[in-house]
């Protein structure tokens, strides 16, 4: 069985919500200690985990703006390190937890997913470059792969983001999303995801279906814009990445709405049951 299905067991549509994590220390909008950091992100997971949500992404989100995987610093690792250590202990044993250092930061994120006992990270860049508004974005799936293997870190699953928001493709135009979803599942990815064009956008539901019915054994996760009013269309997705909805007033840098995301996971489970 597909390694991030197993992490959900085998449950569809399953909804991810993001812990996006104040400033680090050495970002520009950095003012909290990291004891303060820690708390917060700690009290954003267990809030996602007691309302229903399946499983949770850790993300440096707030580290604007950002800079390329091989720019950021040892502080920003050791950080992520301890607020992952710390979230992992409020949140139940087995609890599905990934998390995402900025910007393709992919390896720097593998070793911290296995020394905290994270299941899974979201990469980027896996298969063909692109321009990123932080610059040039290699791709690092043969890289990224061997460092895993290298650590031992064999039970992290990987999902990848293809033809991610916030860049430019044209270097790729001739290469459909299909085409670098099948690349993607043949370059060993456990789930692509897909977005629309930056945060808080919606993925284009004919391009999602597209992709299922091309890599039907490969995991589809909807990555932006997921709202109440578009979900029925995005039904079939194995999971649901969703971070601005489930803010106050559905604003990414805002706190947490609990009734927000109590309306995300009750409707979730009206079409789960429908099934």
């Amino acid at each position: 069985m597909n390694k991030f299905k197993q992490i959900f067991n085998n449950q569809k549509l399953n909804l991810i919500g993001m812990v996006h994590v104040p400033a680090l220390p050495g970002s520009p909008r950095h003012t909290l200690a990291i004891e303060e950091i820690c708390d917060i992100a700690c009290t954003e997971a267990k809030k996602l985990c007691s309302a229903g949500i399946d499983g949770i992404i850790v993300e440096n989100m707030h580290d604007v703006p950002y800079i390329r995987g091989a720019d950021v610093g040892p502080h920003t690792i050791a950080c992520m390190t301890k607020i992952c250590t710390e979230v992992r202990k409020v949140v139940p044993s087995g609890y599905p937890c990934g998390l995402q250092i900025l910007a393709s930061a992919n390896m720097e994120a593998m070793a911290v997913a296995h020394a905290t006992g994270f299941q899974f990270i979201r990469a980027e860049g896996f298969v063909f470059g692109h321009i990123a508004d932080e610059g040039w974005t290699e791709a690092c799936a043969g890289p990224l792969l061997r460092y895993k293997k290298n650590i031992g870190a064999d039970r992290v699953s990987i999902i990848v983001d293809i033809k991610k928001k916030h860049g430019s493709h044209a270097v790729t135009s001739d290469v459909s999303l299909v085409d670098t979803a099948e690349a993607a599942q043949f370059f060993q990815a456990d789930g692509v995801v897909v977005t629309g064009t930056a945060t808080g956008r919606p993925s284009d539901p004919q391009e999602v279906r597209d992709i299922q019915n091309a890599c039907r054994d490969l995991p589809v996760i909807v990555g932006s814009g997921v709202s109440p009013k578009n979900l029925k269309l995005f039904r079939n997705a194995h999971a649901l990445i969703i971070g601005s909805y489930l803010k106050k007033d559905g604003i990414w840098m805002n706190e947490l709405d609990v009734k927000r995301i109590t309306e995300m996971v009750d409707l979730v489970k009206t079409i789960r049951s429908e099934e």
